[in-house]
């Protein structure tokens, strides 16, 4: 088993052909996964240097461009940084779209708008290519352990042709709606997600302040009604002030961004999701964008605790 990707069982298929655009924290073990279960995997990467690492490590193939990967494939998957990097790596003469024949189908693990997929999902079925917007959750780890949940927008036979695929490194693949209908709900999951780390975050400062053993606070609170994955998870690395990234602040901003501009089209009220999107914002502001987004305990915490 690959350093990179951790031991999975996988469901028995049929190799298929297939393309993986983006190598990042998420997209390199992702394709590992599929490329561990059997699939003639090509890849592409912005940064060649990590596309030939990935190859190498894999023993897989590489591509010079998206189009290029996506020459061959069957389905082409991609995960990538935004809006901009999606219609970058999709359209063009060099894009995955200038490459892909009619019946193959794309899958965008990219968290974006609910439009950008709409608009991409368009012109692909102007070529007769199928399009579902796949965005994903449950981090680096997550991904690692092929152990992701996925939240999905397209047309149910889509989905299906889909799902045994995605299935090699989720846990849950979950069709939503219509194209765009995955994002909403990557939404949804970011609301409650920031919700529950800035109250984890309260309530750690508050237990410190107060002199509890925080350690063994944790290990009560885990087994009541306010246990959740993100007290199991960030919990006993906010009392560590282990701020290492799975999931840095810059992308939550990001993710934050568009959840923002949707409630302003949608009427959703987000005061709560508002105040701790500005919270985020003085963690970029002190300059650790990179950090986790487990470091909104930083602003909590007591100055002489602090790390």
């Amino acid at each position: 088993m690959s350093p990179s990707i951790q031991p999975k069982s996988y469901e028995s298929l049929a190799p298929q052909k297939v393309a993986f655009i983006g190598l990042g924290v998420m997209g390199y073990p992702m394709a590992g996964h599929l490329a561990q279960a059997g699939h003639q995997v090509t890849v592409y990467n912005r940064n060649q240097a990590k596309a030939e690492q990935w190859s190498a490590e894999f023993k897989q193939e590489w591509a010079a461009t998206p189009a290029l990967a996506a020459a061959q494939a069957d389905i082409v998957m991609a995960c990538v940084g935004n809006d901009d990097d999606l219609r970058a790596i999709f359209l063009g003469p060099d894009g995955a779209l200038a490459g892909m024949k009619a019946g193959s189908l794309f899958i965008d693990h990219t968290t974006a708008s609910a439009e950008v997929a709409q608009e991409l999902g368009a012109l692909a079925a102007n070529q007769n290519v199928a399009f579902i917007d796949a965005p994903i959750s449950g981090g680096q780890a997550g991904a690692q352990k092929g152990m992701l949940s996925i939240m999905c927008g397209g047309k149910t036979e889509d989905m299906e042709r889909a799902r045994p695929l995605m299935m090699s490194y989720a846990q849950a693949c979950t069709l939503m709606g219509p194209l765009g209908s995955g994002q909403l709900c990557k939404m949804v999951n970011q609301i409650a997600v920031v919700g529950l780390l800035q109250a984890l975050a309260e309530a750690m400062a508050f237990g410190e302040r107060a002199g509890l053993d925080m350690e063994q606070a944790l290990s009560v609170l885990t087994k009541g009604a306010a246990r959740s994955w993100q007290m199991e998870t960030k919990g006993p690395t906010m009392l560590a002030r282990d701020f290492q990234p799975g999931f840095t602040v810059n992308w939550m901003l990001k993710d934050l961004d568009l959840v923002q501009q949707e409630a302003q089209r949608n009427g959703a009220q987000l005061p709560g999701t508002r105040l701790i999107q500005e919270q985020f914002a003085k963690i970029a502001e002190q300059g650790h964008r990179d950090l986790d987004i487990s470091s909104l305990f930083s602003l909590l915490a007591r100055p002489s605790d602090a790390s």
